[in-house]
């Protein structure tokens, strides 16, 4: 099929470095050489990523602006939404101070090395959950200052730093600045220790679990506790763990709701006014998928189309050869309509992240 406008991508990554990220410090931390002999970041978890990347062998570094222009132009893609890598363990900070700092140097970096390249390049901000009036603030400036077009989430944060599921409502005044800004939340998996599965020594083992148990818990927190009731307009994304998993948890959670609903306790928040399931069908919640899931059609049956991204995840287990074949797979579909291919490379991507509309 022939799309109307050009494919978008609603979740590919910047590798940031330590070093990089150091010229962006500000006092009392600019300029002190002693914060290079540790990682600015905590560890995804006890896999050294890149050794991984290194033994798949489809790259040799990391994507500058213009590497990214490139896979842009050689994919035929509009623009991407950028994410971090390292980052994605920002939730797992323990010291407060430092989570403020660093958010605001990662901000501030990403604008200066990507967006400010080229406005294809776009980006989410991290902001420190661990104080949530920095969090609040940060956001606001990220968004109205540096034109950032929402905030990422760490799915996981491994009982540290950030100690409470983003359905408590510590957490609600970024949810209300985000509704009132008009940006979206995505909630995006990484690390993959104390759920469950640290004895893991594969790697393939904890990367087809690691990004599901940690959305699921999210997702479970968030609608359980009535963010989606209380927030109508807020938008917010559970990425990289596919789509086939949503049925399983609608199902779920209605059981749940169902065996409480009429009791004297209820066991979940008074803010909860309908069965989970509907909320998950309000077009507030968007999940990215990949065109090789099998059970895509039967996901599309349950929710829908119209919240479905496609995110290509370059340069993470992919390169340009990678996500050609990978848009092609949404693209000849036999069992999606012209409408979801649509939708889900184009139309939702520009749903989930426009501001006021547009």
């Amino acid at each position: 099929m022939k799309l109307n406008g050009k494919i978008l991508d609603g979740d590919g990554h910047v590798m940031e470095r330590d070093s990089e990220l150091f010229e962006y410090l500000e006092p009392p931390y600019a300029g002190n050489e002693s914060l290079l002999g540790f990682p600015f970041f905590p560890t995804l978890d006890g896999y050294q990523r890149g050794a991984i990347v290194a033994r798949l062998g489809i790259h040799k570094g990391y994507p500058s602006a213009k590497e990214w222009l490139d896979f842009l132009d050689g994919t035929e893609i509009e623009s991407t939404v950028l994410y971090p890598t390292a980052g994605l363990t920002f939730g797992v900070i323990q010291d407060p101070t430092w989570a403020v700092a660093l958010a605001r140097a990662y901000n501030n970096w990403f604008t200066d090395r990507y967006y400010r390249v080229s406005p294809r390049l776009q980006g989410v901000a991290l902001i420190p959950m661990q104080d949530v009036p920095e969090a609040v603030k940060e956001l606001r400036r990220a968004v109205t200052e540096l034109r950032m077009v929402g905030v990422v989430l760490s799915a996981n944060n491994g009982e540290l730093g950030v100690r409470k599921p983003f359905g408590h409502p510590d957490f609600w005044p970024v949810y209300e600045e985000a509704e009132r800004l008009d940006v979206p939340v995505a909630v995006h998996g990484a690390t993959s220790f104390n759920i469950g599965i640290n004895f893991f020594t594969k790697f393939a083992q904890t990367q087809a679990l690691e990004h599901p148990i940690a959305q699921i818990i999210q997702l479970t927190s968030m609608v359980m506790e009535g963010v989606f009731e209380r927030f109508p307009r807020l938008r917010v994304a559970y990425l990289e763990a596919g789509v086939g998993w949503v049925p399983y948890i609608m199902d779920r959670l209605d059981r749940s709701y169902e065996v409480w609903a009429g009791a004297r306790y209820k066991e979940f928040s008074d803010w909860l006014k309908k069965k989970p399931s509907e909320y998950i069908n309000s077009r507030q919640i968007y999940f990215s998928c990949e065109g090789g899931e099998e059970s895509l059609p039967y996901a599309i049956q349950r929710i829908g189309h119209r919240t479905l991204l496609f995110a290509s995840d370059f340069p993470h287990e992919t390169n340009l050869a990678r996500a050609r074949h990978e848009i092609a797979e949404f693209l000849e579909h036999p069992h999606l309509s012209d409408e979801a291919k649509q939708g889900i490379l184009r139309d939702n991507i520009v749903r989930f992240y426009a501001r006021n509309g547009k």
